[in-house]
């Protein structure tokens, strides 16, 4: 600051008011936060807005952006991952190199590259996502009810992730050619984009069963709100933004292991799979741009086949070695 307030008295009066180029961090990150808020979804814009937030603790948001270096962005992807884990610390790291790719480009001034936050991966820890047992599955489905087992019906049978449910509109269920259009923003760009997926017969009959006997008929929404305690009168007949404890409360009543809206997603995948279908056909099921996506939802029923393959393997080795052994034993003129 000393520097640049000697370096504006050695210049004319005239440009002493003169704006410069020079922008904070938190110039940078307000702007592009702006433009998040507009172009993704709600959970988005929470999830980046909270990167910032964090970051800012480590280093100062009134740094000038021409400042940041590598080596402060490290420190902070260090100290993530010592706290929260590997994980965390790298999806932090993806934020903050998007928005300094977006700076680059659209922010005026624009920002200097190369991009400060390409350091390196922290090392990760993954566990796979619990995908319950079909018979689980049905477990909890059987102590459902009215429109929560309707909203189970949507998840089995569509593969739906849980804001494409929670969203769906009366619009987007075509009774005449059988088909639900399920909207997602799972796409580049954050658009919200369509697919129509056929209604298997079961869905269709529930539907119908819904649409005559919903409680809030003014509601445009599939699924909303009904019940009427006192924390949830102010959300009474409107859609659901999340439902955390629904399939906790239901898993602990069948008495099976706790699982999430994606686990059933999942299922849906694995089920198909064991059925005999294609990747192409589950992805068309699960909506996925990419195959590989797909891929990676049959990764471990893959790893299973390839264990009874190895199985067989095991088994057959086996065989032939007590088939070599009878021979010997005849040949040599023994008696069992």
């Amino acid at each position: 600051a000393k520097d640049w307030e000697a370096e504006l008295k050695r210049k004319p009066v005239s440009e002493w008011s003169g704006k410069t180029d020079t922008v904070c961090l938190i110039d940078w990150a307000e702007a592009y936060l702006d433009t998040v808020k507009v172009r993704f979804s709600n959970d988005t814009y929470i999830e980046k807005r909270t990167v910032f937030k964090n970051f800012f603790k480590v280093i100062g948001p009134e740094t000038p952006v021409n400042k940041l270096t590598p080596a402060m962005v490290m420190n902070y992807i260090v100290q993530q991952s010592k706290e929260r884990g590997g994980n965390c610390a790298n999806k932090d790291r993806k934020n903050l190199v998007a928005g300094w790719n977006w700076g680059m480009t659209y922010l005026t001034p624009v920002l200097p590259g190369p991009n400060p936050c390409l350091v390196e991966k922290m090392p990760e820890k993954r566990y796979p996502r619990y995908v319950p047992p079909e018979q689980d599955f049905w477990k909890v489905y059987n102590f459902a009810e009215g429109q929560d087992k309707l909203m189970l019906t949507a998840f089995i049978y569509l593969g739906a992730r849980r804001g494409e449910v929670f969203r769906m509109k009366w619009s987007d269920v075509d009774f005449p050619n059988s088909r639900v259009r399920l909207w997602t923003r799972k796409r580049k760009g954050g658009t919200l984009e369509p697919d129509w997926l056929p209604m298997t017969k079961e869905l269709r009959k529930m539907l119908l069963w819904w649409w005559e006997s919903r409680p809030v008929k003014e509601s445009p929404f599939v699924f909303v709100c009904l019940n009427e305690g006192k924390f949830c009168e102010p959300h009474y007949g409107k859609p659901f933004t999340s439902r955390q404890h629904f399939l906790e409360k239901l898993c602990e009543k069948a008495g099976v292991k706790k699982f999430g809206f994606h686990g059933i997603r999942h299922l849906t995948a694995s089920t198909l799979y064991k059925l005999g279908y294609g990747v192409s056909v589950i992805q068309i099921v699960l909506r996925h741009q990419s195959p590989n996506t797909t891929e990676g939802y049959l990764r471990r029923i893959g790893l299973e086949s390839v264990r009874d393959a190895l199985e067989d393997i095991v088994q057959a080795d086996k065989a032939e070695v007590i088939a070599i052994g009878e021979m010997a034993k005849k040949k040599n003129g023994s008696v069992t």
